[in-house]
């Protein structure tokens, strides 16, 4: 330690003329102290306040350059120097210095640089706003034939790619091509690995999706899919998911995943559809995933069912009732679901069965796997009266509704629960009516108007008219149980509530008014005032219906 304070008083005292024998042993001096030890080494050069002398060393002429920004980048190795090299200025030269042409400086001033702002948001973000990411994209394009500065623009472009400020400026540059290119002469493993780790962050993106779907990605990852698809070992069965997820990643952009369908005859979507029937669970996964990115709009959607994807899901599905893979039954139910929402493919999807392989999922444990199973059934009701009476009929299916309506610690599986458990009655005859009644369901369509959406609200109050319609007697106690008629004071009452739902709250009004206890309860001069209010709603619908429910509220008082 005597030697490194002898080499740092020499260098503070050294001339400018940073060329100098003097200089550059003393900065070896400095170099091998860090190496030994570099906490004690970079603490002693901090007391020692030669910090503040290092930016004029950082000149693109000197030959001392490389040396200095090695020293940088080894102390700021320890988080404690981090902010002393921001407060010295260390950041602006170190930036100009990879515009430099020399190799060894820019390693060093990419090592330097990436620590200092190793782990920091704010400074990571400095860098962004200085413009560092052209330049190292340009770097990886004109270095690409040296490995260490190639790993150096790697690591950088991983980790500000983190930072959503970062994509706009990887847009503009051709970072896509360069990675494509770069990916297409790996060989090993870690060096996809690498590649992969900066892809999947900046394929977030939907611009640099396309980008990537345009600068021949998919063809790389579908060959690293052939590649890996039987292998065993660590790293194949690692390249095979990261590829795949990649791939599965680029259909979430609209205009990739167009560009990638091509009319359901693009190469690609053929290839990803025969990853459905392997016996690679991760191939299934991807598939799965994959068809449900694809069915994201009608025409989409009505080409693949046209051309029997649908069958290929169920079959995957078969497969999986025993083998019980729940991510795998997640993405083929998501799948499904989202085929379904084309009104023309309910009946042609209910016809092949589709009910049928979903409604064995019925006992899963899972809420990923019910909350998607309740999700594909409410989209095949939704306005097929024979479906919707077949399955409100069906005790399982009614006593699990009413079972997950109660899941508070699922909010979504609760949520799609009351909507299915809504839209069986909606869709339906009296006989669901009845099922529901006598399964006690009505106390969470009751719930389910309460909701802090508009459409649960008017689903659930559409619901329970139907059901005071249809049978009024049998539903009395429920709705009386439930508090209904509080809940429809609160909801008229309530001047955030949208004008469909104080409609229907007063169509509810007056289908209960033929029960005595109902009848009672409405009858009260708070809810008779409540609603008078309505008849000034700017809304007319509104305005009428509060004028006739106010008649029929006062007339039998």
């Amino acid at each position: 330690m005597d030697n490194l304070s002898d080499a740092l008083e020499k260098l503070k005292l050294a001339s400018t003329d940073s060329t100098t024998d003097s200089v550059e042993s003393c900065l070896d001096c400095l170099l091998k102290a860090l190496v030994n030890n570099n906490t004690e080494a970079s603490a002693k050069i901090q007391e020692m306040g030669v910090l503040p002398m290092l930016p004029t060393m950082l000149t693109p002429q000197s030959t001392c350059t490389p040396k200095v920004a090695n020293i940088i980048a080894e102390m700021a190795k320890n988080e404690f120097m981090r902010s002393a090299c921001v407060e010295a200025g260390l950041i602006p030269p170190l930036i100009q210095l990879l515009n430099s042409t020399d190799q060894e400086v820019l390693l060093q001033t990419g090592r330097a640089l990436g620590n200092i702002c190793y782990d920091s948001h704010s400074l990571q973000g400095q860098l962004i706003s200085m413009g560092v990411i052209p330049t190292l994209v340009k770097l990886l394009g004109v270095h690409s034939h040296n490995t260490a500065l190639t790993e150096m623009c790697l690591i950088a472009f991983g980790n500000l790619a983190e930072l959503e400020s970062s994509k706009e400026q990887f847009a503009s540059t051709n970072i896509a091509e360069e990675l494509v290119c770069l990916f297409q002469k790996q060989t090993e493993h870690e060096k996809k690995e690498m590649i992969f780790e900066v892809l999947a962050p900046l394929a977030e993106n939907d611009v640099i999706k396309l980008q990537l779907v345009e600068a021949g990605l998919v063809e790389c990852l579908l060959e690293v899919v052939a590649q890996t698809i039987d292998g065993e070992r660590e790293e194949e069965v690692a390249q095979l998911k990261t590829a795949s997820d990649l791939m599965v990643l680029l259909l979430l952009g609209d205009e990739s995943m167009q560009k990638l369908f091509e009319g359901g005859k693009g190469s690609v979507f053929q290839r990803v559809l025969s990853w459905i029937p392997s016996h690679n669970h991760q191939l299934q996964l991807a598939g799965a995933l994959a068809i449900a990115n694809f069915a994201r709009n009608d025409g989409n959607c009505i080409h693949m069912v046209d051309t029997g994807i649908v069958q290929k899901l169920l079959e995957l599905l078969d497969r999986h009732v025993v083998e019980g893979n729940v991510t795998v039954q997640h993405a083929a139910l998501s799948a499904l679901r989202n085929l379904a929402i084309p009104v023309v493919n309910k009946s042609k999807m209910l016809s092949s069965g589709v009910a049928d392989v979903v409604l064995k999922f019925l006992q899963s444990e899972m809420p990923p796997v019910q909350f998607k199973l309740l999700g594909t059934l409410r989209m095949l009701i939704d306005t097929q009266v024979e479906a919707a009476d077949q399955l409100g009929t069906n005790a399982k299916l009614v006593e699990r509704l009413v079972e997950w309506c109660e899941a508070k610690d699922h909010a979504g599986v609760m949520g799609e629960s009351n909507r299915l458990l809504s839209a069986l009655i909606r869709h339906s005859k009296s006989k669901v009516v009845k099922m529901v009644i006598q399964g006690d369901g009505v106390k969470h369509l009751v719930t389910m108007a309460t909701s802090e959406h508009i459409i649960m609200q008017n689903e659930a109050l559409v619901a329970l008219g139907l059901i005071a319609a249809l049978d009024l007697v049998a539903a009395e106690k429920h709705f009386v149980a439930a508090d209904l008629v509080a809940v429809l004071h609160k909801l008229l009452s309530d001047e955030r509530s949208a004008p469909e739902i104080k409609y229907n709250s007063m169509i509810l009004i007056c289908a209960v008014m033929g029960s005595e206890p109902l009848h009672k309860e409405v009858q009260t001069r708070a809810f008779i005032n409540v609603v008078s209010k309505l008849r000034s709603h700017e809304n007319k619908t509104v305005s009428h219906q509060a004028s006739l429910t106010e008649q029929r509220l006062t007339a039998q008082s």
